[in-house]
């Protein structure tokens, strides 16, 4: 994490600085409000600015916002008198940390204002065959395309991506593409030269140049104009931007890692996303599986959050009930991992027993957290999955032993009932979609998955007509 210190380095501030180095922060340090604005506009970068509350924090919040800077503060100060205190809270400061400082306090507000560790938790089948493909690819300079529906942790698989890489010492950046207006975010990525546009009062450095030896994540792409991603692709087929009124180019090195919730193909058809910036970026394309998708995660990830949000909310630790996690995961969490995350904080704060239990597990209206119909009582996803695949089976040629399935993970079970399926079909893939009850469309990327990790896949038979066999 990036910490911008501003103000003058007197005793208490040095060894504030000592102490957030020690918890992984790097670190650089400005006097005044306006330098702290020049730095960050000269594309030095921080995730988090530690402001002494004697300077004009409302001014210098204002003057970063002006320049579309958004970088979170945290006030501190020696002697702290509450009401300066309170003001600096009230003028847009996160935080407030009295000095002399104390490291536990420091490492706690780095870590909830900045919330830059978000782990990969995982024990589910299909996220470990992703987290391989991903460690084989992470050292790689080569684009990577993260796809998957909204809040199956895309960022979190794209700051794990950096972290792995050759590059992790150097700065991670993500730009939200759907979250900046369509005419800003050309001076967003690429930077401004001063004059170039009403407003620009002094050059800007962009998020390309400020992500320069490290990675820049471009973050939901597909809501790009077509006429920016013209200069997209050129920035990463020639390693240069132009900034916005500049008068020559500039050389970068960056990797590029991109996501999106949509069909990418799909908006190639429909003439919203270029084909050959689709080829650039989509080198490798990981695609997340859904929370649903991915049952084993389940659990693991509740007992991550609820640890996470007693911690930051001074709640002691509370384990799930038995009924809270039967609940937990019979539930289809159409919000995915985004979803669960935010029910978990709910339950810690709604929690007053010694568990917590179904009653605290809510969705957003107040609701209370209904199992899936038909939810096995004891919770068991293996088991439930594993019974639901050999009645399908079964359904289409003949019983199966129920025992000889236990044991085995979901995605193993569910690769197993797809091949099996397609070759009672003799391979015919509509045929045995249809048996499945998914569509084709499914059917075909789980057979691609299976083919990408050597897996043999049951060929279409002669006779077969090309639109079955497809």
């Amino acid at each position: 994490m990036r910490l911008l210190i501003v103000g003058r380095l007197n005793g208490q501030i040095t060894t504030a600085v000592k102490m957030a180095m020690a918890a992984g922060a790097k670190v650089s340090h400005v006097e005044t409000c306006l330098a702290a604005t020049n730095a960050l506009r000269a594309g030095q970068g921080a995730d988090l600015m530690m402001v002494d509350y004697e300077l004009d924090i409302a001014s210098l919040i204002a003057a970063n916002e002006a320049e579309r800077i958004h970088v979170p503060v945290v006030a501190c100060g020696v002697n702290p008198d509450p009401d300066r205190a309170a003001a600096a809270i009230r003028a847009g400061a996160k935080e407030f940390i009295p000095l002399p400082p104390d490291a536990e306090l420091i490492a706690a507000v780095l870590a909830a204002v900045s919330d830059d560790e978000r782990p990969m938790v995982t024990r589910d089948a299909a996220m470990q065959h992703m987290l391989k493909l991903a460690d084989q690819v992470a050292p790689s300079d080569a684009s990577i395309l993260i796809t998957g529906e909204s809040g199956v942790g895309k960022e979190v698989m794209a700051r794990y991506l950096h972290k792995k890489s050759r590059r992790h010492d150097r700065p991670f950046i993500s730009v939200n593409c759907a979250a900046i207006p369509e005419n800003l975010l050309e001076s967003e990525l690429f930077g401004h030269e001063k004059g170039a546009f009403t407003g620009a009062l002094a050059r800007r450095i962009g998020k390309f140049e400020e992500a320069n030896g490290g990675t820049l994540l471009l973050d939901e792409i597909s809501e790009m104009d077509v006429r920016l991603q013209a200069k997209l692709l050129r920035a990463i087929q020639e390693r240069e931007i132009d900034r916005v009124g500049g008068a020559k180019p500039v050389r970068i090195d960056i990797r590029i890692l991109a996501t999106s919730n949509r069909d990418l193909t799909q908006a190639v058809k429909s003439g919203t996303f270029r084909e050959d910036l689709l080829y650039r970026l989509n080198v490798v394309n990981l695609r997340l599986p859904a929370l649903r998708e991915r049952p084993g995660d389940i659990l693991a990830l509740a007992e991550h959050f609820s640890k996470k949000y007693a911690a930051a909310n001074g709640i002691s630790e509370r384990p799930l009930s038995a009924e809270a996690r039967r609940r937990l995961v019979s539930h289809r969490w159409p919000g995915n991992v985004r979803e669960l995350e935010n029910a978990l904080h709910r339950a810690v704060l709604l929690s007053v027993g010694a568990e917590i239990d179904e009653a605290a597990i809510r969705l957003p209206d107040g609701q209370p957290l209904e199992p899936a119909a038909g939810a096995a009582s004891n919770g068991s996803v293996a088991a439930m999955a594993a019974t639901r695949a050999a009645q399908a089976v079964g359904s289409a040629y003949g019983d199966v032993n129920l025992a000889a399935l236990v044991g085995h993970t979901v995605a193993e079970v569910e690769q197993k009932l797809i091949l099996d399926t397609l070759t009672h079909c003799l391979g015919n893939r509509t045929h045995a979609a249809t048996i499945l009850g998914i569509s084709i469309h499914t059917l075909r990327n789980k057979l691609k998955e299976y083919s990408e990790m050597g897996v043999s896949v049951p060929a279409p038979q002669a006779g077969m007509s090309a639109a079955s066999a497809a």
